[in-house]
């Protein structure tokens, strides 16, 4: 058994990806991280397996068209834990996730081709699996002051979930459901959550124990049918649905329309100012018009438009 133990190993990214690009957006990192240091020490994180929680680290080879990870775990793992840690990580690094016939089909687009340029090879982070991508959302939204959001989250994880130790000291892991569905909501204010936000772990973990909702549905699920399910898990909005939309491990989406007062809110009214058309009057087939290039790769389009975003305004 011993032989089938591992504690390195590479792991391929379908070209091209250049993981360094990300470092610059920082929502794709978490408390413990600082995006500067990644580049030199490599990105280490919990992840969560089936039997036990482990420390990985990544450190990107610097060459986009060859792209490849080395994989460092804190303890040694055997073929199945090594499986899970790969799928995990294709999912936070976007392994899979092919850029090719997005950058052909908008070769001529007059927004994206720009950004092909600019940021060739980036791809979107996400966390390990939907379950973490919620729990980050739904305790991140409305709060303005990221760093302060940031360390909301990190201290539920570190609530109800196990520590590991790094070289840099103790990390928190991500909770498990069985562990947050057992959480008390007023007690949790203590960490900075609203009862509100408290009721919305609880209840997001009651649904992955019920198995009305699990990390393997939310992935399969058609653009549209996942927006229509996420807006039924109370504590997940429009704009939250949409957001966890984007950081699934395919590269389609849909931009749902949404009026209030009269004009068109979320995402939707972004791209249409991106292609110079008036959100509020444009219609239906002018919005699909627009990014008719991006079909089947709307989630791949809009990261391109949010770095763009993200990097000049930090820039000012």
């Amino acid at each position: 058994m011993l032989n089938h133990m591992k504690k390195f190993w590479k792991l391929s990214s379908v070209p091209p990806h250049d993981f360094y690009l990300s470092l610059d957006i920082d929502p794709y990192f978490d408390a413990e991280h600082e995006p500067e240091r990644i580049f030199e020490e490599g990105f280490t994180r919990p992840l969560v397996l089936k039997e036990r929680d482990v420390l990985v680290t990544t450190r990107f080879n610097g060459d986009a068209e060859h792209p490849e990870f080395s994989i460092e775990v804190s303890d040694s793992v055997d073929e199945a834990e090594q499986k899970e840690i790969n799928h995990q990580l294709s999912r936070i690094l976007g392994t899979d996730l092919d850029l090719k016939p997005l950058y052909a089909n908008a070769e001529s687009d007059p927004v994206l081709a720009p950004l092909f340029r600019e940021f060739y090879g980036f791809k979107r982070m996400a966390r390990a699996s939907f379950w973490e991508d919620a729990i980050n959302r739904i305790v991140q939204t409305q709060i303005s002051h990221k760093p302060t959001a940031k360390k909301m989250v990190y201290e539920v994880r570190k609530a109800f979930s196990a520590q590991l130790e790094s070289k840099q000291g103790s990390v928190a892991s991500w909770p498990r459901p069985e562990r947050l569905a057992k959480g008390d909501p007023v007690r949790m204010k203590k960490h900075g959550l609203s009862l509100r936000k408290g009721e919305y772990l609880v209840g997001l973990a009651e649904e992955y124990l019920s198995g009305r909702i699990s990390n393997k549905q939310a992935e399969s699920l058609a653009p549209d049918d996942f927006y229509q399910r996420m807006n039924a898990i109370r504590g997940i909005g429009p704009t939250t649905a949409q957001d966890l939309m984007l950081f699934r491990d395919r590269p389609d989406a849909s931009f749902p329309s949404k009026f209030e007062k009269g004009m068109e809110r979320g995402l939707r009214r972004w791209i249409l100012f991106s292609y110079g058309l008036d959100p509020d009057t444009a219609t239906e087939e002018e919005f699909l018009e627009s990014i008719s290039a991006w079909k089947g790769n709307e989630a791949l389009a809009i990261e391109y438009l949010f770095a763009n975003y993200f990097i000049h305004e930090k820039k000012k």
